[in-house]
C-alpha cells in the first residue's frame, strides 16, 4: 500500500518526534510538530486533524506499510517508541526489496553515458552497498547486454544536448572505409541504439540525405553555436526504420519480399523471435518452413542471414540470395 507525499511527511515527523526520548509527547504535540512541518514542506496552513494524527500512528503500527512500529502511551498520555532504537527509516529489507533494487540498478545502470543520469552515479553505488549489506553475494536478477568500453560513449552527453536544445554539433568523424577524418556540421535529429552500439541520426549541414554515425567513430564533437539548427519538420524513428534490419536506410530503395528457408529444428526460434516486424510464415514442410520478409536489402540483413549458418536457405530475391553464395563460398576458403 503506497503512501503519498503528504502522509510520508506526517510519518517521517512523527517519528522524529517520538525518537527524541527528550521529551514527553502528548497527541496535542504531535498534532503540532505535523501541522509545522507540512507547512514547511507543503504550505499548507490549514493545520492537521487529531483524527488524521490518530489513523498515521495507527497506519504506523500496522503492517500495512511494513513499520511494525512499537508506538506505546504511558501514563495514558504521552507517545513514545517502547524500543528507543527504532526508526521507520531503519526498516530491514525484504527479498522482495532486495530484488526489486538489484532490478533497478541494473536498469540505471544502462545510462552511463549521460550526464544528467551520472549524476544519479552516487545514487547507484549506495544502493548497490544497501544491497550487498543486507544480503551479501545476492544473485542478479537482471543481466542487461552491455559494453562498457565501447569507443564514443563520452559524446552521447554532447548529442543529447544537441537533440534536445535544438543545435547543430562541429563533428571530426572517420568512417571504417575513410583513410582520413572528415570535418563538417551535424544536425542531430535522434539517437539511435542498435546491438549495443549508439548512432547520431541526422543531416550534414548542407545535405538533405540522412546519415546514421556510429558514436564510436567520432574523434571530436562539440556544440556549434553559430549554426542554426536544422529542425526535423516531420520524420519519424519509427516510418524511418520501418522496413530495415538494423539502422542502414537506403531512402530511395523500396522494400523487397525476401523468402528465406529455415530447418525444422530451428523454425520455432525465428518463429518467436521474428528477424523484423513483417515477418510471416508462408509455407510449412517436413525438413522446414518459409518465411517471408517485407525489408530493403542491406548489410545488417546480410549479416542476420549469415549469422545463422546452415540452418537458413535464401529462396529469394536472387540477387541476395548470389550475394550470401557468395559471402559463404569466401568465408569456407578461409578455411581450407
Amino acid at each position: 500500500m503506497p503512501a503519498n507525499r503528504n502522509a510520508l511527511i506526517r510519518y517521517k515527523t512523527i517519528d522524529a518526534c517520538l525518537r527524541n526520548r527528550y521529551r514527553k509527547w502528548t497527541l496535542e504535540d504531535l498534532i503540532e510538530k505535523v501541522s509545522e512541518a507540512m507547512y514547511e514542506y507543503e504550505g499548507m496552513d490549514k493545520g492537521i486533524s487529531r483524527r488524521t494524527i490518530q489513523a498515521d500512528l495507527q497506519m504506523m503500527r500496522s503492517d500495512k506499510l511494513g513499520y511494525f512500529a512499537p508506538i506505546i502511551v504511558v501514563d495514558k498520555k504521552y507517545y513514545t517508541y517502547e524500543d528507543p532504537t527504532y526508526s521507520i527509516t531503519q526498516i530491514p529489507l525484504t527479498e522482495l526489496d532486495l530484488q526489486r533494487m538489484n532490478e533497478a540498478v541494473e536498469v540505471l545502470r544502462q545510462f552511463k553515458g549521460f550526464s544528467h543520469f551520472q549524476q544519479l552515479t552516487d545514487v547507484i553505488q549506495k544502493l548497490e552497498g544497501h544491497v550487498y549489506a543486507a544480503k551479501h553475494h545476492q544473485r542478479t536478477v537482471i543481466d542487461f547486454e552491455k559494453n562498457e568500453n565501447l569507443r564514443g560513449l563520452s559524446f552521447l552527453e554532447t548529442l543529447y544536448q544537441a537533440v534536445v536544445q535544438q543545435k547543430a554539433v562541429s563533428m571530426t568523424y572517420q568512417s571504417f572505409r575513410a583513410r582520413e577524418a572528415n570535418h563538417f556540421t551535424f544536425h542531430v535529429w535522434w539517437l539511435k541504439e542498435y546491438k549495443n552500439r549508439w548512432f547520431a541520426v541526422g543531416v550534414r549541414h548542407t545535405q538533405t540525405e540522412v546519415f546514421n554515425l556510429a558514436l564510436d567513430r567520432i574523434i571530436e564533437c562539440v556544440i556549434d553555436e553559430n549554426t542554426p539548427f536544422r529542425a526535423n519538420e516531420q520524420l519519424t524513428p519509427e516510418e524511418f526504420y520501418q522496413h530495415v534490419i538494423g539502422v542502414t536506410v537506403q531512402p530511395n530503395q523500396r522494400p523487397r519480399r525476401v523468402r528465406l528457408w529455415v530447418a525444422a529444428a530451428h523454425a520455432p526460434y525465428l518463429e518467436t523471435k521474428p528477424l523484423h516486424s513483417s515477418q510471416v510464415t508462408l509455407e510449412r514442410q517436413q525438413e522446414g518452413v518459409v518465411i517471408e520478409l517485407f525489408v530493403q536489402l542491406n548489410f545488417e540483413l546480410e549479416k542476420e542471414i549469415l549469422g545463422f549458418g546452415e540452418i537458413i536457405k535464401v529462396l529469394s530475391p536472387d540477387a541476395l540470395r548470389k550475394r550470401i553464395q557468395q559471402r559463404l563460398k569466401e568465408g569456407a576458403e578461409n578455411y581450407e
